[in-house]
């Protein structure tokens, strides 16, 4: 039977965020938001990533950087700091930046679901775009991580080309841009999203399960971005490592995909 271990008041979206175990995998906990489950992390086995899309931005990460250098990552958008924990093993001693509007969250997560061992975080309470030109301005990352996005429910002033602007002035030369986009048929915020990360990067890529492309299901896209080409063998990288099914698209195949 599912035991919750803690709850906790959130004042900016005015629900409870509980933590509780997954029954289905041992040492694996579950942060919910209200009734919907937002984030899992395996405390023993923090490589692993079990949620679909947090999974695909792993492996394409891996894909784009094979190299096991440590890497600075900024998350935008915290949960219970999935992507922080796996890149902690995968790319050991790389360092990172959380970045939440809700202060209780990240304590809450910080308290109940302790990082692991060498695990380097900053954790910052701030807007996902004011930090960049405020507390961020002076530093370069070679990843960000934008997970916040739902569709029309996101906010406003993070969709802009402007925003995307300030994303790719905070990244290094090579750096690499994932945004989680949470969207309904037809998927006209995700096009719009293509349309706004295009203005400023060179290389924009989507990727799902190939059901997703057809526009009839609502679920999770994850957008990819960079100032520099990717070669064809990291594409087929990306797709290769799934999770599967999987299908990658980009330039005139995005066009084709975005276009009515």
């Amino acid at each position: 039977m599912t035991r919750k271990l803690a709850r906790r008041w959130l004042g900016f979206v005015q629900e409870h965020a509980t933590i509780y175990d997954d029954d289905l995998i041992p040492g694996s906990k579950i942060l919910a938001i209200g009734d919907a489950p937002q984030s899992h992390v395996n405390l023993a086995h923090p490589e692993e990533v079990f949620y679909e899309y947090l999974a695909r931005i792993a492996n394409h990460l891996t894909a784009l950087r094979p190299e096991t250098r440590p890497l600075k990552m900024l998350h935008l958008g915290a949960g219970a700091l999935t992507l922080v924990r796996w890149a902690s093993v995968v790319y050991p001693s790389s360092t990172h930046v959380a970045v939440d509007i809700e202060r209780e969250l990240l304590d809450f997560v910080l308290t109940h679901l302790p990082l692991p061992q060498g695990c380097e975080l900053s954790p910052i309470v701030a807007d996902a775009r004011s930090v960049l030109t405020e507390q961020l301005f002076d530093e370069k990352f070679d990843v960000i991580v934008l997970d916040i996005f739902s569709g029309a429910e996101a906010p406003e002033h993070l969709t802009t080309d402007a925003y995307y602007a300030e994303l790719k002035n905070s990244l290094t030369n090579d750096g690499l841009l994932f945004v989680n986009i949470g969207d309904d048929p037809p998927l006209d915020f995700t096009c719009s999203q293509v349309e706004a990360a295009r203005t400023s990067f060179e290389t924009v890529m989507l990727s799902s399960s190939p059901d997703m492309f057809t526009k009839r299901f609502p679920g999770n896209m994850i957008l990819t971005a960079s100032s520099k080409a990717f070669h064809e063998d990291q594409i087929l990288q990306c797709q290769a490592k799934g999770p599967f099914p999987s299908e990658v698209r980009r330039g005139m195949d995005l066009d084709g995909f975005c276009k009515p």
